[in-house]
Parts: structure tokens; sequence; C-alpha cells
């Protein structure tokens, strides 16, 4: 097990968020965390990385407790947060974006082998690696940010909702480059509201109520379950529509 998030509770003042989470990941896999806007889902994930601090429960990757360390101390550790609404620095080019995910590496040939192969995930970034950030696409700009992520050399990345704004054909064309990156080894959790996509992609997923666990399982499953066809695919959406999840 990669990471395992015990009993966590993270409150905004009075206001709790999350309230009791368990969720696990493992070496090499994608997880699913779906909800509707406001149930925690971007909260657990910050907490996760560090920008949060919870009120009570555990963080362990692998094998260590991590809800008590600073942001660059879990980053130094392999756990990347691409946070929603992408984030990049428009006046930057492509290339000056995808650098500054390198602020924790010091080895030059590192920088330059992870470069490449961003640029080999992402071909259209290499075509524009001297063109601003804030001239790109909505799409490109996502693919921008994801790839600054891997600059830093994840085990774990961590995406909020990276189909956010899309047209279809973008989002599926950065969910197939999401499945490369996971048959590199990386772990991903992901946070999505599009929870037909997320279930579609992930090999376990858990469903977030209210800043509670109200479902969990293999996505395959959770995909045909009444309550979830009911609740976020429409009620008679059909599984089985060219997609298949994730082993």
């Amino acid at each position: 097990m990669l990471l395992a998030v015990e009993n966590l509770v993270v409150n905004y003042g009075k206001i709790v968020a999350v309230s009791g989470v368990s969720l696990t990941v493992d070496e090499g896999k994608i997880v699913a965390l779906v909800g509707a806007n406001g149930s925690g889902k971007s909260t657990i994930l910050r907490t996760i990385s560090g920008l949060i601090h919870p009120a009570g429960g555990r963080v362990v990757f692998d094998g260590q407790e991590i809800q008590s360390l600073r942001g660059y101390q879990i980053t130094r550790r392999g756990v990347i947060h691409v946070p929603e609404g992408r984030m990049v620095v428009p006046h930057f080019t492509v290339e000056e974006n995808l650098r500054t995910g390198t602020f924790l590496v010091t080895n030059k040939a590192v920088i330059s082998e992870r470069l490449e192969a961003v640029y080999a995930y992402f071909p259209n970034l290499k075509q524009r690696e001297k063109q601003r950030a804030g001239t790109l696409s909505g799409g490109e700009q996502q693919m921008l940010a994801i790839g600054r992520g891997l600059m830093m050399g994840p085990r774990l990345l961590l995406l909020d909702e990276p189909s956010l704004g899309l047209a279809p054909l973008i989002i599926e064309n950065i969910y197939e480059i999401l499945k490369k990156i996971n048959s590199s080894g990386t772990a991903i959790l992901l946070v999505e509201q599009n929870v037909y996509e997320a279930l579609a992609l992930s090999y376990r997923a858990y469903v977030l109520e209210n800043g509670r666990i109200s479902m969990e399982g293999p996505s395959s499953e959770l995909m045909n379950a009444p309550e979830v066809k009911e609740k976020y695919l429409g009620g008679n959406l059909s599984a089985d529509c060219g997609y298949k999840t994730s082993v």
C-alpha cells in the first residue's frame, strides 16, 4: 500500500469539511474520489499534500506518517499535487513553466530526462515550448499543469478536476495520457465531478458526500451500482460505452 488516509477530519474554523474519511491507494494504481461540488474532495487532496493540516486522523505515505509535515517535505517524498484551475504562469513560456516543477531537483541530467519524458507524453507542448502559457488553449494549459507535476518525479500524482471546463474530445485525450503515465508506474489519486470518466479510468473508487465516504469499491462495480447510476450517471446510462476500467 502506497497511501493510507485513516479517519481524516478537516475543519475550516467551526465548519467540519471532512469527517472520518479513510481511503487507500496501492502502488501503481489509479483511484478515483468522486462526488458533487463541495463534498470535500479537494480538501482531502490539499490535506494529503500538506497545504492543510488535519484536525484528526492520519495520512501515511510509504509507511510513514506525513500529516504533520510541510508541503515541500511531502513533495520531496514523491507526493505531487496538480491543483484545480491549472495555475500555470501565463507570462512564462511552456518550458519555463515546466522547469518551475524542478525547484527541488539539482541534477541537470535528471531535469533534461524528465523534460523529454513530458514532451513525449504531450507532443503539443514540445511544439509550443517557447510560447507563453497564457496563449495556450484550456486543454493545453491542463496538459502543461500535469507536465509540470511530472517534472517533480511523482510516485503518487494527486489530480484535482483535470477535465474541468474542457471539451469531451480533449478530456478523452488527457485521460488516455493519464493511462500511459500510470502504466509507467505512477500511482494516481483522481478527484473528479465527472463521475463516469473517473470510474472508467480508475481501478477503485470512493464516493464522497458531505465530507464522508458514502460508497467505495472496485470502479467497475460502482459504475453499475443503482445508487451511483441514479445520482451521478443519469439513471439509465449504460456502463458499456467504449471505456474500460484500469487494471
